[in-house]
């Protein structure tokens, strides 16, 4: 049985629109992903998250499956994937969305984005690497394979075209030479690591900023003992323990109030119960300002190993520029 709770949905440049709350997939394994997507559309969730590179989209596209036999039809889901490096040479991108709705068993996706700004050797696996285990980059760029996610939107294999893991400059080479504007740019972005220059200088352009990682990725593979917690923030557990919620509602909640789309993963029951939770209360301004004050430019998803020495790095990669 579906949740009665309604959550927001906010509108794109395009005149769709997107569930500001999603469900993320990133580091969903196999054997947990499929009853986890199950268990989110039950609660409410509409929006759920995935890539070619989680190599899980199989089984997301069995739950689906299963899902829409039931109450819940297609249009009222929002399906998200991302075209990933490998696939950045414009005749790779269409096969690449391709394989997505295949392993989802989808006909459309309502979102497809470019996973990053660099492009991988193609046609040698999903992350190639030489002899001494360095990535092997594709000269190809990004401004063109923009070109072919437009015709992605043009044939009908997506409603929406996005990016992620760029900066400004990244960004706005694809905004001078567009025809279909990006809807979003999904990046990393928490208390930690606010983005709100990055969020303004989207927002003056229309462009959605969607966080990934919003409660500091807690389970990522490289975590170290030492490294700062979100969910132990002492302000962030004053401020829940105010309203009653857990600190993960509270950063979920801080996105929401900002107008930007975030998408937490977990695989538990009750943790996506509770992540969806978070529309019946709200944040005052000083609690805002204070989580605010905690940014200090800590990143958990290090991309530097993807962009030294690649032709499309900037140093206005720290999404700092304007």
């Amino acid at each position: 049985m579906c949740s009665t709770i309604m959550q927001e949905e906010i509108k794109l440049n395009n005149g769709t629109k997107m569930p500001i709350l999603g469900l993320g997939t990133w580091k969903s394994i196999p054997g947990e992903v499929e009853k986890a997507v199950q268990t989110a559309v039950a609660i409410g969730y509409r929006h759920i998250d995935c890539a070619m590179v989680y190599e899980n989209e199989n089984e997301i596209g069995n739950a689906l499956q299963k899902i829409m036999t039931s109450d819940v039809k297609r249009e009222d889901l929002y399906i998200v994937s991302k075209l990933w490096n490998s696939h950045h040479r414009p005749d790779l991108v269409e096969i690449g969305l391709r394989e997505s709705l295949k392993h989802l068993g989808l006909d459309y996706l309502d979102l497809y984005l470019i996973h990053s700004p660099m492009a991988f050797q193609e046609n040698s696996g999903l992350n190639p690497v030489d002899d001494k285990g360095k990535l092997i980059y594709s000269s190809i760029d990004y401004v063109e394979t923009w070109k072919a996610m437009e015709a992605c939107v043009r044939s009908g294999l997506t409603r929406s075209i996005g990016v992620s893991n760029f900066n400004s400059y990244q960004l706005q080479r694809i905004l001078d030479t567009c025809t279909i504007k990006p809807v979003t740019n999904q990046v990393e972005c928490h208390p930690y690591l606010n983005q709100q220059k990055l969020i303004d200088y989207c927002a003056k352009r229309q462009v959605l900023v969607t966080a990934y990682s919003p409660l500091g990725s807690p389970d990522r593979p490289w975590a170290k003992s030492g490294d700062r917690s979100l969910l132990q923030d002492p302000v962030v557990l004053e401020i829940a323990k105010t309203h009653n919620k857990s600190a993960a509602q509270v950063l979920i909640r801080y996105q929401i109030q900002r107008g930007v789309a975030v998408i937490p993963k977990s695989v538990s029951k009750a943790r996506i119960e509770e992540n969806f939770n978070v529309f019946d209360f709200k944040l005052s301004e000083e609690e805002m300002t204070n989580l605010n004050s905690l940014n200090c430019n800590v990143r958990y998803l290090h991309h530097d190993w993807y962009y030294n020495w690649h032709f499309s790095y900037s140093p206005s990669y720290t999404f700092c520029q304007e």
